[in-house]
């Protein structure tokens, strides 16, 4: 059973925005620290951003900060990941994952994970 589902991926031109939802399955799972990950041709899969179960700020990898913003919605269990002002190194696979450990989930070895969503940034 699927347990994470992303969407809202697409093309998009350098310098807009893309908001990408991940919906979980079940509440037991939305209820762990979140967070989404990515992976662009011929690269390893990075860590893009994560929250914790209580919500806040999350935290983000350096290439994203003040660009990109994670956030979760409590009733739609669905976290999101609002994207910027994107380049095209931006373009990836992005997925959702979820963890009961943060430490865990951000080293990318999540217990949950979504099939994912392509973003790509056009020049």
């Amino acid at each position: 059973q699927v347990q994470l589902a992303e969407s809202g991926g697409g093309l998009v031109q350098a310098g807009g925005s893309l908001r990408l939802s991940c919906v979980a399955a079940r509440r037991t799972v939305f209820r762990n620290p979140m967070g989404w990950f990515r992976q662009a041709p011929g690269k390893e899969r990075e860590f893009v951003a994560a929250i914790v179960s209580s919500g806040g700020t999350g935290d983000y990898a350096d290439s994203v900060k003040g660009r990109f913003t994670i956030s979760k919605d409590n009733v739609a269990n669905t976290v999101y990941l609002q994207m910027n002002s994107l380049t095209p190194e931006d373009t990836a696979v992005y997925y959702c994952a979820a963890d009961p450990t943060l430490s865990k989930l951000t080293a990318g070895r999540g217990d949950y994970w979504g099939q994912g969503t392509q973003v790509t940034v056009s020049s």
